[in-house]
């Protein structure tokens, strides 16, 4: 951490003080990123980006406002913005029916850095690349192919008028992968990301990225001689990397209670079980919580944006909901405890309530097990594309591919296959989950107005259900 940023903070936090506020914190961050994208065998193009600056959030009168600024040079241009802040939040509080309260944190001195078993170099990473890029288009079908691949490194400060001082250092590693093949009038295509929190060996120890782009390859061009579905409603065995994207959208999002409290609705949507904590709205099957301590995974952190300790929170439990994903100020309305899940996607912008790893819990089902009790059924596979209702009710989510399910067997290969139902009968028909408990990397989820683009985990395991399956 740049020296001169931390003196910023620690002063920015007293002049907001002097200024009347009764509660300043300061986000420092210093960002490098390195990236490139290879397409056809070819670099498209490469990126490199370096950046730093602070974000201030003051509460004034019970009025939150912001302040953000890049490479400030004197603290001069970080006093006149606080001034301007908590000007604006006194104007915004005369304004307000409702003033806003936080709930009380632990005062903490900390600093963390995140392990990286191996340090990658962007000539590493462009080689790791290439070999991809070769793998994919080694079947003749393949006709287009994108590897894209990141390292970014990441030194955060927080610091708060509570006494709070927060140190996290921490680097990504990300790479998506996709193959399209073409044959005969049909297309198809199979994508899929790789990655976290760490250094090559979330691509290579981890997870072998080499195996990965084979699969696709492979994949892509076995669905050109694949069969379409028909519509019917029937059992679905789904795969974790599915179950990452269904869990994401039907269970991750309304459990930010911001969404259920309907302050998102406007551009983001609600949450259907809005008022219904403490109720049954799945089967004892289901069990979800959201854990940033799950190490390597792109959510993974000490603390979030407003200080809080991170710590697993238990949404669903047994198929009864019994929490949100809370910020200071959401739990004083819900009383209860903030839930360390308030992040920004960098200082430019406030905190909001975000996922840091929510999945669905694991069973004791082996997916083998799942399958052979099937008569008619379908095996849905990685996901592809959702769409989802305003408070999250009515949902579909295309799959990258599928297969039929007949007497126990998996058999005939299924291109382009959407599977859909709505939340709450969906959830109660879970009768199986198995022991294959996996989080998966998710790169662009966007929620706020300015929009915000997070990372995060998902994930879960394979899960039996009921859903109806159609074609594209």
């Amino acid at each position: 951490m740049e020296k001169n940023l931390e003196d910023f903070a620690e002063k920015a936090v007293e002049h907001a003080l002097v200024s009347g506020c009764q509660y300043c914190d300061v986000r420092t961050e210093v960002t490098s990123k390195q990236g490139f994208v290879i397409e056809n065998n070819e670099i498209e193009y490469s990126t490199t980006k370096n950046d730093q600056g602070l974000g201030i959030r003051v509460l004034n009168e019970g009025a939150w406002s912001f302040f953000s600024i890049s490479n400030p040079l004197t603290f001069d241009d970080v006093k006149s913005g606080i001034e301007e802040a908590a000007k604006a939040a006194l104007y915004y509080s005369s304004k307000k029916k409702h003033k806003v309260t936080i709930g009380n944190v632990t005062t903490v001195n900390e600093k963390i850095n995140f392990p990286v078993k191996i340090i990658p170099t962007i000539n590493e990473l462009i080689e790791i690349g290439y070999d991809c890029d070769k793998i994919i288009h080694q079947n003749k079908r393949i006709i287009k192919s994108q590897v894209s691949m990141s390292y970014n490194i990441v030194s955060k400060l927080f610091v708060s008028s509570e006494g709070s001082k927060i140190h996290q250092n921490f680097s990504d590693v990300i790479a998506d992968l996709s193959a399209t093949a073409h044959e005969n009038g049909l297309t198809q295509s199979v994508n899929i990301t790789e990655g976290g929190r760490g250094g090559i060996e979330k691509l290579s120890t981890d997870r072998e990225i080499r195996e990965t782009a084979k699969f696709i390859s492979d994949k892509a061009a076995q669905l050109i001689d694949a069969k379409p579905v028909k519509e019917e409603k029937t059992t679905v065995v789904m795969n974790p990397d599915f179950v990452a994207l269904l869990t994401h959208e039907i269970l991750g999002h309304p459990s930010e209670a911001d969404r259920v409290l309907g302050k998102e609705m406007a551009w983001a949507g609600g949450a259907w079980w809005a008022g219904k904590l403490e109720e049954k709205i799945g089967s004892d099957n289901l069990n979800v919580f959201d854990d940033p301590t799950l190490e390597g995974t792109l959510g993974h952190y000490g603390f979030d944006d407003e200080g809080n300790k991170a710590t697993r929170t238990e949404l669903v439990k047994n198929g009864v909901l019994s929490n949100h994903m809370q910020s200071r100020e959401t739990a004083e309305i819900f009383h209860t405890n903030p839930s360390a899940n308030m992040r920004a996607s960098s200082y430019r912008f406030m905190p909001l309530i975000r996922m840091a790893c929510t999945c669905i819990d694991k069973g004791d089902w082996e997916p083998d097990e799942m399958v052979a009790d099937i008569k008619n059924g379908y095996l849905i596979s990685n996901m592809k594309i959702p769409s989802i209702d305003m408070k999250r009710y009515n949902w579909s989510i295309s799959c990258q591919f599928a297969q039929k399910i007949e007497n126990g067997e998996i058999t005939d290969l299924l291109r382009d296959v959407i599977v859909l139902g709505t939340a709450p009968d969906f959830f109660k028909s879970i009768d199986a989950c198995g022991k294959d408990f996996t989080v998966r990397p998710i790169t662009n989820c966007g929620k706020g107005d300015p929009m915000q683009s997070m990372v995060m985990g998902n994930g879960g395991p394979s899960i039996r259900a009921t859903a109806i399956v159609r074609s594209a």
